[in-house]
């Protein structure tokens, strides 16, 4: 055989194996009596030289679908109990709300545990201690400045009150804590303010992946179904992602989202959402910005550009410059606190994740060094689970079970 006859030979027809895979099992050796739906695929390795697959005769012609039919009913089917489960969830999410009690269990856990250790060591109230009190605070992330004020104040209420035995030095300074959290709040405005007429702007500031995006979908579904006409603007233009994000939260509660393209000027997203929460009387604009990095001066001067073109257009705005923080992050919220009061005016913090945290006692250094109302805090992942701060009912869930009357 030359070379050539070699290439002119025809291949030998592809044999191919069809197994007719059935959703029931046989019994008794015979096939499932219910109507099969049979879907093949049939391969082809040389063009042209179809394959035929012979169907069992007890399958009737009219029973088996082709192989789009087939996929196409199951994406539909698919695709219908997604949206009927996103509808549930957006209509039960409001009214669904995780107890606080149970939000601050990671918390409340790892305050008691310390707790525990720190008391198990008592042998007499001298200088170690303190010291151990001190250190103790510390580890519950209430920052160092704040636990040296703490300590100093306890020393002097163990004191004064003469307490010696362990029940009564556990006594006196989970009371003191307590109180510590409350009195924090007395001249504190934890409350939300909106304008007396037209649109109320609510900027949310904050470092990338805090949840700022989450929280406003949240809040904006919580007021809308307080009966506020709510407008949303994505004026993180840097990330893709955001916008998209803040329009899915948008089409899932009914409510307009202003966008712009991608890496457009965040302040003429700003601009067209202010004109479109204008012209549609709307009761509430939240504004989504970028958080690259807390420290940088381009961000703190473009959220300076956002705040004088809402001002331009509504005198009295923005009411509210929410700053979201991430409650896992511990002393890095405090620190990122620090820095965007320095460069905005933060009139309130809204705390995210603090289910998912031991580091809880971070609202404490939050409140005592910089002053600023922490106003909500979020307790899962549920619309109604971002709930507004009660530093009285935070003081409870937290210290509550650590309060002790034994005398041991």
């Amino acid at each position: 055989m030359g070379l050539f006859d070699f290439f002119k030979k025809k291949p030998a027809a592809p044999k191919v194996v069809v197994e007719v895979l059935y959703p029931q099992t046989w019994e008794n050796g015979e096939a499932p009596v219910e109507p099969t739906v049979l879907a093949a695929e049939v391969l082809q390795p040389t063009p042209g030289e179809a394959v035929e697959i012979q169907v069992p005769s007890h399958i009737a012609a009219e029973d088996v679908a082709p192989v789009a039919e087939v996929v196409e009913t199951v994406e539909t089917e698919t695709e219908t109990e997604t949206e009927t489960e996103t509808e549930t969830e957006t209509e039960t999410a409001v009214t669904s709300e995780t107890n606080l009690d149970e939000g601050l269990t990671k918390t409340r856990k790892t305050w008691s545990e310390r707790w525990n250790a720190f008391m198990a060591n008592f042998r007499s109230v001298d200088e170690d201690f303190f010291e151990e009190l001190e250190e103790t605070l510390i580890g519950a992330d209430v920052g160092a400045q704040t636990a040296l004020q703490l300590t100093d104040e306890l020393r002097n209420e163990v004191k004064l009150q003469n307490a010696k035995s362990k029940a009564d030095i556990s006594r006196v300074i989970i009371d003191k804590l307590v109180e510590h959290y409350r009195s924090q709040g007395v001249n504190e405005d934890a409350s939300m303010h909106f304008a007396p007429e037209g649109p109320t702007v609510i900027l949310f500031v904050g470092v990338n992946g805090v949840g700022k995006t989450t929280t406003i979908g949240k809040m904006s579904a919580r007021y809308k179904a307080e009966g506020k006409q709510v407008v949303l603007a994505a004026a993180d233009t840097f990330r893709a992602g955001a916008t998209q994000q803040l329009q899915a939260w948008g089409e899932r509660n009914g409510i307009p989202v202003v966008a712009g393209a991608a890496n457009a000027d965040p302040a003429s997203v700003v601009y067209d959402g202010v004109k479109t929460a204008i012209e549609t009387n709307a009761d509430i604009l939240f504004v989504d910005t970028a958080g690259r990095l807390q420290n940088n001066v381009n961000l703190m001067q473009e959220l300076a550009k956002m705040k004088r073109i809402i001002t331009r257009e509504l005198p009295n705005e923005p009411q509210e410059v929410l700053l979201a923080l991430d409650a896992t992050t511990g002393q890095n919220a405090l620190q990122q606190a620090r820095l965007f009061k320095d460069s905005t005016d933060v009139t309130g913090i809204v705390l995210t994740k603090l289910d998912g945290t031991a580091k809880g006692g971070i609202i404490l250094p939050i409140r005592n060094e910089l002053h600023l109302p922490v106003k909500w805090v979020g307790l899962g992942e549920q619309v109604g689970d971002l709930q507004p701060f009660d530093a009285d009912d935070f003081a409870k869930s937290l210290f509550g079970s650590l309060l002790i009357g034994d005398d041991k």
